[in-house]
């Protein structure tokens, strides 16, 4: 039985895993092509940019004066334990555990950044004239991979939870 569970662990793992290289692909990519800053419009919509975030996601804690890096660095190293425990006896609820591999692979490429530059990478910039009244210029804040996947991981674990809640009734 422990090999089984194993065996099912392994595949979320390996997901996290693939999560995570591709996170630190793209931002090492950014790093070696541009600049602080810079970056390339791709289409009217969307841009490549190297953005550095201090702080969590929207920038919140940005400018809090560095504590705010180990705080967040801690954040994600206790949320990858949490969630590598809970994948253990989780692993064969596909959702739930999709959920959790797409968060623990973007924790652990965005606390990876944190340890290794003090900041997080982000590279994607879209902008809409439609969120010019919430966000400067229309620009949504820049993200990377790493923020993708915990947002899919995220409302993921919303849409299991639902889904669960609908299956008891």
């Amino acid at each position: 039985m422990a090999k089984a569970s194993s065996k099912g662990m392994l595949v979320w793992l390996g997901l996290a895993f693939f999560i995570l290289i591709a996170d630190q692909a793209t931002k090492l990519t950014i790093l070696n092509i541009y600049r602080h800053g810079e970056g390339t419009v791709i289409t009217s919509f969307f841009n490549l940019v190297r953005v550095h975030n201090t702080g969590a996601a929207f920038s919140f804690l940005a400018n809090a004066g560095g504590w705010q890096r180990w705080f967040f660095t801690t954040v994600g190293v206790g949320a990858a334990i949490f969630i590598v425990w809970m994948l253990r006896s989780h692993h064969g609820q596909k959702l739930f555990a999709f959920a959790l591999a797409c968060i623990l692979g973007g924790a652990v490429g965005n606390v990876i950044d944190r340890l290794v530059h003090g900041y997080v990478v982000d590279m994607f910039d879209f902008h809409f004239n439609f969120l010019r009244p919430v966000f400067a210029g229309g620009h949504f804040p820049a993200f990377n991979i790493a923020d993708a996947a915990i947002t899919v991981g995220a409302i993921s674990l919303i849409l299991d939870e639902i889904l669960r809640v609908r299956r008891s009734r």
